[in-house]
């Protein structure tokens, strides 16, 4: 799975910016999407592939940080683009003729800068508050990497404050996300029952399906890990464990195919890319 999430999303990466005709908004914002898929996955890799390989069962407190981090702030990023790429639709269906003049290229680049240092910024605190925190006996962790709901249920000390902070945090990032992606929707359904051709309405909604899908694929999961977390907390570890890698693990294997069969601009660019490396040998 793992190379399957890297290779796809790395040739949807080099697709985009290996072929002009893609440097149209909604593949700019499709290559952060992969962007961020790579870096969830290679976050993760360290250790499911030292447990897998190697039989290394420990990670250093620091590493397990820094870890954590990555992932989080990744994921964070992953949602971020979602909400950009919802807003990329409601342009292309509510204002056509100004989809161009409203998402040009510096917009674009400063709304990839604007979700990087805001995951960033909001998941730095979490691993300097838990490294503050006494650790008194052996650590074992449920899943084979660092998350924040595992972490601190480590500390010998009370971590109240560590809790609502990553309350806080899902609800600015994930929560607010999913809000405006809904709200966005919202619109763009409104927008299209204005349209009077039932063929239009349908062009209209086909160009929203590949990402609609990869919204289902991404938030449902975390959903599910959510719940899961607060309502069955005496569930199998092995229930656990499988929900948190659904949720990491199927996006970034998911949505490069989704995006691949869906988009015919995405497959010719894939096939031209291969095309160039036969016309080197």
């Amino acid at each position: 799975m793992y190379m399957i999430a890297i290779a796809g999303n790395s040739l949807i990466m080099a697709a985009v910016w290996a072929n002009s005709a893609l440097h149209e908004p909604m593949y700019l914002f499709l290559s952060m999407l992969a962007i961020s898929e790579v870096g969830v996955s290679v976050s993760t890799l360290p250790t499911v592939m030292g447990i897998l390989w190697f039989d290394a069962y420990r990670i250093d407190f620091a590493g397990c940080l820094a870890q954590m981090f990555f992932i989080h702030t990744f994921s964070g990023m992953e949602s971020g683009v979602l909400l950009a790429m919802s807003y990329d639709r409601f342009v292309a269906i509510y204002n056509p003729l100004r989809y161009t003049a409203i998402l040009t290229l510096p917009r674009i680049i400063s709304m990839g800068l604007g979700i990087t240092l805001k995951s960033v910024a909001l998941m730095a605190p979490l691993p300097i508050l838990l490294k503050q925190l006494p650790y008194c006996h052996i650590n074992i962790l449920s899943h084979s990497y660092c998350l924040h709901s595992d972490l601190i249920q480590l500390p010998c000390a009370d971590t109240r404050l560590n809790s609502i902070l990553g309350l806080a945090i899902v609800l600015a990032t994930f929560g607010l996300d999913s809000l405006l992606i809904v709200v966005s929707y919202g619109l763009i359904l409104y927008t299209v029952m204005g349209i009077a051709s039932g063929e239009g309405r349908r062009k209209a909604l086909n160009t929203c399906v590949s990402h609609i899908c990869a919204v289902l694929i991404y938030y449902v999961p975390m959903i599910g890990v959510s719940v899961m977390h607060r309502v069955a907390k005496h569930a199998s570890p092995v229930v656990h464990t499988l929900m948190s890698s659904i949720y990491l693990f199927v996006p970034p294997v998911l949505n490069p195919i989704i995006y691949s069969v869906k988009t015919r601009p995405i497959q010719q660019g894939i096939a031209s890319l291969f095309s160039r490396k036969k016309g080197l040998f």
